[in-house]
């Protein structure tokens, strides 16, 4: 960690935000000191994500929990848990809870699979490998599952136009030239892009959550487009969705916000 690190103008250490691998150094050097994860190791150009924002999800999951008085035996499903695996990593350091962990990318689970292993976390996290790229909980969630509750954090763009576009934008604020595009926190395709972008990505999760509503009490995503939330409650109560929740949340200069729903009493 200590390469990366230089003092800026204002006499402060700090980094270089826009250089991937200290951005990942960073994130590491946080989950060695906070969340006891002694090892996490995943190829670059896999998703690295900001550990301050998922930890702040996790909290906010367990706010959830709490309000329904769900606190004994409590399973997590993580759809799209990455190579990192992170939201598992942070709910078992932070809550002691159980997670399965899904993606549709056999690579990724097979590096989070050994960072579970050598933070020996086998007995509380498990991977499912989802091979129908256009189904989420179909294929994953079994007759026998009881899930306390979900998270997700969904592609964003559309495709991998939009994403550059994006990084374009954010290299641009960081007054970083953008003749070499690279993200500071990464990403493949599958993890940044989805066809019809993060509305059909959600319309999709919202549908099948519907066929599994006796399965896992309290669904939740990340929702990065705030006009999307409208449509998104319009759905779920067409799919007769018993609550619904919106929760803001901001890390840093970034504003996202949480939904949350359940079709149980």
């Amino acid at each position: 960690m200590s390469v990366f690190v230089f003092t800026n103008k204002y006499e402060t250490k700090t980094i270089d935000f826009s250089n991937p691998k200290a951005v990942k150094a960073l994130n590491k050097a946080l989950l060695f000191e906070h969340y006891n994860i002694k090892f996490w190791e995943f190829p670059d150009d896999n998703l690295c994500p900001p550990i301050p924002g998922r930890v702040d999800y996790i909290h906010h999951v367990s706010d959830i929990l709490n309000a329904s008085a769900i606190s004994e035996n409590i399973k997590v499903l993580d759809i799209g848990t990455g190579a990192s695996c992170i939201y598992p990593l942070l709910g078992t350091s932070e809550y002691n809870w159980d997670f399965v962990g899904t993606d549709i990318d056999k690579t990724s689970l097979e590096f989070a699979q050994e960072i579970i292993n050598k933070n020996n976390l086998e007995n509380t996290i498990s991977l499912r490998l989802q091979t129908n790229s256009k189904h989420i909980l179909k294929g994953i969630i079994k007759d026998s599952d009881k899930f306390s509750i979900s998270v997700c954090n969904p592609p964003f763009y559309e495709s991998e136009k939009e994403a550059i576009e994006a990084t374009t934008r954010k290299l641009k604020r960081l007054k970083k030239d953008d003749d070499k595009l690279i993200r500071n926190f990464a990403g493949k395709h599958n993890e940044l892009w989805y066809i019809g972008g993060e509305k059909a990505f959600l319309h999709n999760y919202l549908y099948e959550s519907s066929l599994f509503r006796d399965q896992c009490i309290w669904f939740t995503s990340l929702v990065s487009k705030k006009d999307l939330i409208r449509g998104l409650k319009v759905s779920l109560k067409k799919l007769g969705a018993s609550s619904v929740q919106i929760i803001n949340m901001g890390t840093g200069n970034k504003i996202s916000r949480i939904i949350a729903w359940s079709f149980q009493e």
